[in-house]
């Protein structure tokens, strides 16, 4: 009678789950396997899926077998396949094999991550974690930090961190509306940024006319003397500057802005530096790549999202801090159902940023590294750097075929010699083809195909297939 009670009320059998664990773990593997039978961009239209589900839940429970055949059916073949060899746009957001394990047992253990106390040994895993990070991509000690979502949220409470090191604005306590003596805050980034400044800047209450975007050079990098007159003609007009957001690893083309020349301006004008090096972080890896990353030791905050060019599965961005009294200050509120003993140097981590709840990130990450090893990642890394650049030859040695951009890391922005809508068409012809996915971008007003390398299961033979299928979109 308890086994029945159980079985009704209680959770799945740990003898039911282990089989089910068996037979997830396989179509898990058999996916990984077989990822290149699937078309990456899946030929179905808009409502497809959603009209093919049952307009209302179950009422009573149903057979894990019905359940995991409508995933093989209904989901997989369905989804754009971001794990696939062939899907080189964007950036790649891989799950490795041993990440995915780690988010098995991370899901298993279910910690939730807000202080010391209910969470130990995620607490200290995730310090570890993070200072191993740290040392991994060469920068110094002084840098604490954090595992946050996404480069967006690694960003936004970044910049809540700025807006806070501005003692005279007393924002934390007072806000800043309806406060005229405050003047209109500034933040300052490159013209190529990410969007996810603009958003943040709408939830801190700057606003996107308080972003000003900061011309580019012809590497589309940010110029320091034009940041140096825009921060000046401001303080002139009655704006009040905060922040500086500096790109290592544009969205559209990876360009890695002069980072040490703008670390010497905000030092000079006393603004925070944030730098969003979400995909171009991970090139600190590579030992003989840091030289490119200069000035980044000197900012005051820094995102590198492991679930770009770290094959990590998404999601898991490392916030960096060089001031963490200063984040704290600015976030720290801890209610009294909250309050704990002292825990000495441990970090209470939901007094960091905005989130009160946290996943325990930092399991998936320690199993990856100690799997890879940090030469492991770096292998990786100047492969992908060396099939991207044999593409940009490719495109370079063709009649008809223009690179718009340079490669810095490996992201070949190119296009055909022909109109925008003829590019959009050859675009459509590959997406279509099956085997290869690129995405699109606007540089200098024109329509711009993209091809990255991050996936460690693309290889030579993938790149030439997708040389191959443009070739055959003009002919």
């Amino acid at each position: 009678m308890i086994d029945d009670t159980f079985k009704e009320l209680g959770d799945m059998p740990p003898e039911e789950f282990r089989e089910a664990a068996h037979r997830v773990a396989e179509i898990t593997a058999d996916y990984l396997e077989n990822l290149e039978s699937y078309s990456v961009l899946p030929d179905i239209e808009p409502g497809s899926v959603r009209s093919a589900l049952p307009a209302t839940a179950p009422e009573r429970g149903e057979p894990l077998d019905d359940i995991l055949a409508d995933y093989q059916e209904m989901i997989v073949p369905k989804i754009t396949h971001w794990q696939h060899p062939g899907f080189l746009a964007y950036f790649s957001s891989v799950a490795c094999g041993p990440g995915i394990l780690g988010e098995w047992l991370a899901g298993g253990l279910n910690s939730n991550v807000m202080f010391w106390q209910n969470a130990p040994s995620s607490t200290e895993l995730e310090e570890t974690v993070v200072s191993w990070l740290r040392q991994m991509l060469g920068l110094p000690e002084a840098f604490d930090g954090m595992f946050t979502d996404t480069a967006s949220i690694s960003t936004l409470n970044s910049l809540v961190a700025a807006r806070h090191a501005d003692e005279d604005l007393a924002a934390r306590q007072r806000g800043i509306a309806g406060r005229p003596e405050t003047g209109r805050l500034r933040i300052y980034t490159s013209a190529e940024s990410h969007s996810s400044i603009e958003k943040a800047a709408i939830v801190i209450g700057v606003g996107r006319e308080g972003v000003r975007k900061i011309e580019v050079d012809e590497a589309f990098r940010m110029k320091p003397d034009a940041l140096v007159r825009a921060i000046r003609e401001d303080r002139g007009r009655g704006w009040r500057p905060i922040a500086v957001v500096a790109t290592l690893g544009t969205t559209s083309t990876t360009s890695l802005d002069p980072v040490d020349a703008i670390a010497t301006v905000c030092e000079q004008e006393g603004l925070w530096l944030h730098v969003d090096a979400a995909y171009g972080g991970a090139a600190g890896l590579v030992p003989e790549w840091r030289s490119r990353l200069v000035g980044w030791e000197r900012a005051d905050s820094i995102v590198v999202n492991a679930h770009k060019w770290m094959f990590a599965p998404f999601d898991a961005s490392l916030l960096l801090f060089r001031r963490p009294a200063v984040f704290r200050d600015a976030f720290s509120l801890v209610a009294e159902y909250m309050k704990t003993p002292d825990t000495g140097d441990t970090h209470n981590f939901n007094e960091y940023g905005v989130q009160l709840g946290r996943r325990f990130r930092a399991l998936k990450l320690w199993i990856m590294i100690r799997y890879f090893g940090r030469e492991g990642f770096a292998a990786r890394l100047r492969e992908h750097r060396r099939l991207a650049l044999a593409f940009a030859e490719w495109i370079d040695a063709a009649p008809c075929w223009t690179r718009v951009a340079p490669v810095p890391l490996a992201c070949v922005c190119f296009r055909f010699d022909g109109s925008d809508e003829k590019n959009a068409e050859i675009l459509e012809y590959v997406n279509r083809s099956g085997g290869i996915y690129l995405s699109s971008t606007r540089l200098r007003g024109e329509y711009v195909l993209r091809m990255q390398v991050g996936n460690p299961r693309t290889k030579l033979d993938h790149v030439r297939r997708c040389w191959k299928v443009l070739q055959e979109a003009v002919q």
